[in-house]
């Protein structure tokens, strides 16, 4: 179930170079949103709609917040809006992470770490949060899963902050020296296939949530198809998906990632 609307911006920040935070009062979409979800936001002036994933919840405020980059000129428009504009708004949409008991690793890649944080704030002290950046200038909501209680090991390319390295090789320490029971991730699919591998070589339960150009957001247009295997059969069989619909967020077992 989703909702659409004209809603108004409550906050906005600037994250990082190119990288706004706003957000919107939209209680019955609060109140229906889940970590892992995501908006369709449309640009005034333009005929398709923007997925952005929802970043946070707060179901008693009524808001969500949205943390995107600005990669367009659809995006750009969006980054215009003020405090006080109101946005149009399809939300909340896709299947998100699933919450279980138990010690959680998240991580992140760029603009792939805000649609962790919503799910690494339900586990807080029993999450931790692997996110890399390109370099310092980049790092965005390090203290926000701090304030969530979760610890947090950062990583970026160049070694301008944290550790010097990729977040798989912070990953493959983590596990070999903790209990985990589940490790969710978003980010570049270079990264989303090295993590899979890695989980399944741990046996590690693992959710990704995938990044696809998509038109409709609702599975209508079937722009936004990925390959899968559908293991619930004699035979592993290979059927496509949505990642609006059937997603964004998969079990990493199911996901080809060749081809």
């Amino acid at each position: 179930m989703f909702k659409q609307g004209l809603y108004p911006i409550v906050k906005k920040t600037a994250s990082a170079k190119g990288i706004f935070d706003i957000t919107v009062l939209c209680p019955e979409i609060a109140e229906l949103a889940e970590p892992g979800q995501f908006a369709q936001l449309l640009a005034e002036g333009f005929f398709l709609r923007r997925p952005i994933s929802i970043c946070g919840i707060d179901k008693a405020a009524g808001t969500i917040r949205m943390v995107f980059e600005v990669r367009g000129s659809g995006t750009e428009k969006l980054a215009e809006l003020n405090v006080g504009e109101n946005i149009d708004i399809i939300a909340p949409l896709g299947h998100g992470f699933t919450k279980i008991d138990g010690k959680a690793v998240c991580v992140g890649g760029g603009i792939g770490t805000p649609p962790i944080l919503g799910i690494a704030s339900l586990y807080g002290r029993d999450a931790t949060v692997v996110s890399g950046f390109r370099n310092a200038a980049a790092v965005i909501l390090q203290e926000d899963f701090k304030a969530a209680g979760c610890e947090t090991v950062l990583c970026t390319d160049d070694g301008s902050a944290g550790i010097h390295g990729f977040v798989t090789t912070a990953l493959e320490q983590h596990l070999l020296s903790n209990k985990t029971d589940i490790i969710y991730a978003c980010g570049p699919t270079p990264m989303l296939k090295a993590i899979a591998a890695m989980a399944k070589k741990f046996g590690v339960r693992c959710e990704v949530s995938l990044e696809q150009r998509m038109a409709c957001g609702v599975g209508a247009c079937l722009g936004c198809a990925c390959r899968t295997l559908q293991s619930d059969t004699k035979a592993p069989v290979e059927v496509y998906k949505h990642v609006c619909k059937d997603g964004p967020v998969f079990d990493a077992r199911e996901v080809i990632f060749d081809g």
